[in-house]
């Protein structure tokens, strides 16, 4: 295949995994923020025995990654992807069809099932093994895509819900995995579309262009501090996501200003997403990934120093944070490990992160309920252990790369 074919080939796949990745995660990621009240006021059950559900779904999602991503790496994505269709299409059916609790938990059972093989991992697993050079680009082209997940998910739930009601909204969005996620994936090649990278047997990635993965012999140590940043992050995310206008306020900002500063993560993230695409797209991942780590408790000390205006900068902070960190955890282990056996590694990477994030809005509730708008200390502290953990990595590969050419400096050991 020549190189601008392979390049088109790539646009294509990019744009179809966007789309379905925008689908999978407006209907099961952010459907419950919307569906939660009503739902648990027809079936007479708590909201948080929803929550609750939704919780165990994220834990077995966990579960089933990296399953998923060694039936990848065997088989391909298009396989796999498009039996997560039928999974959510058949959960989202179930939650629709709802008339008991215990029938809303088995439904998010199965859509736990299907978020775990079909959400970024898997995605990236796929794009892994079609492009296991280039995939670099390719991750960030479905994460600029899939991060209107919300924009678009949150205005269709709620036109669903005010013309067809709850359960109608479920039935909706399992249809929209029969009719467009399924062909979609069914339209995803079948093989790997270039030349896998000769297996290296140094501990440090060796091409002059850091989006070029190469085998690295890091051993668990590195898998563990990758692990550990990435439950870090996604619990910092996470628990943004779900208390973060009423912790602005918990910091004296009025209701209206605080809505107004969270509606501004979601551009940011976009923002840093562009970011990466743009400025970085040639740094080593690692450097990026400190870049991105810094983001939250920078913006917590602004927040702290600046009031309203450094409540505003605290959201471009973490947002753009948040967006580069979402490209790097697909990145990072490519570049640390290489593509051979990514769909299984991720698996157990984000296997951490998955349980971290749900039990994040939790957690983070206690710690409003006890300190308030302090509890922001916690997420920053957290940060800074992350960002340590990533500074102590980048030291550990450069000193092993240094000990594998002594004598002249690797051009891209991480900085």
């Amino acid at each position: 295949m020549s190189q601008e074919s392979r390049r088109t080939s790539q646009t294509g796949v990019v744009l179809r995994l966007g789309s379905t990745q925008t689908l999978a995660w407006a209907s099961s990621y952010y459907l419950p923020a919307l569906l939660a009240a009503p739902l648990a006021a027809e079936l007479g059950l708590a909201v948080t025995q929803v929550f609750g559900a939704f919780t165990l779904a994220l834990v077995i999602s966990a579960l089933v990654g990296p399953a998923a991503g060694r039936a990848i790496d065997r088989h391909g994505g298009r396989a796999v992807l498009r039996v997560t269709n039928l999974l959510f299409a058949a959960g989202l059916a179930a939650l629709g069809l709802a008339q008991a609790g215990w029938q809303v938990w088995a439904a998010w059972c199965v859509i736990g099932v299907a978020m775990g093989s079909g959400l970024y991992d898997a995605a990236f697993a796929t794009l892994v093994r079609l492009y296991p050079v280039s995939a670099r680009n390719a991750i960030t082209g479905i994460t600029l895509i899939a991060g209107f997940a919300s924009t678009v998910g949150w205005p269709l739930t709620q036109w669903g819900l005010d013309t067809f009601g709850w359960r109608g909204t479920c039935l909706g969005w399992a249809a929209l995995h029969l009719v467009l996620g399924m062909p979609l994936h069914s339209l995803l090649p079948r093989g790997q579309l270039e030349e896998a990278p000769p297996v290296r047997a140094e501990s440090a990635p060796s091409a002059p262009d850091s989006r070029v993965p190469t085998q690295a012999n890091a051993g668990n140590g590195v898998a563990l501090v990758l692990a550990a940043v990435f439950a870090i992050a996604w619990f910092t995310s996470t628990a943004m996501a779900a208390h973060l206008p009423l912790l602005l306020q918990a910091q004296g900002l009025s209701a209206s200003t605080a809505l107004g500063v969270a509606m501004l993560v979601g551009p940011a993230q976009v923002a840093g997403r562009l970011l990466e695409f743009g400025f970085l797209r040639r740094a080593h991942p690692l450097l990026s990934s400190r870049f991105a780590t810094a983001g939250h408790p920078i913006g917590v000390a602004l927040l702290a120093l600046g009031g309203p205006l450094g409540a505003w900068l605290f959201a471009v902070m973490h947002g753009m944070g948040n967006g580069i960190l979402t490209i790097a955890k697909g990145t990072l282990p490519l570049v640390v490990f290489g593509a051979a056996g990514y769909g299984e590694r991720q698996g157990w990477l984000m296997a951490p992160a998955r349980v971290s994030q749900a039990f994040a809005p939790l957690l983070f509730g206690l710690a409003m309920a006890h300190w308030g708008g302090h509890a922001l200390w916690l997420t920053a502290g957290l940060g800074l252990l992350a960002l340590a953990l990533l500074q102590g990595l980048a030291l550990h590969m450069a000193r092993r790369s240094a000990a594998v050419a002594p004598t002249s400096p690797r051009p891209d050991a991480p900085a």
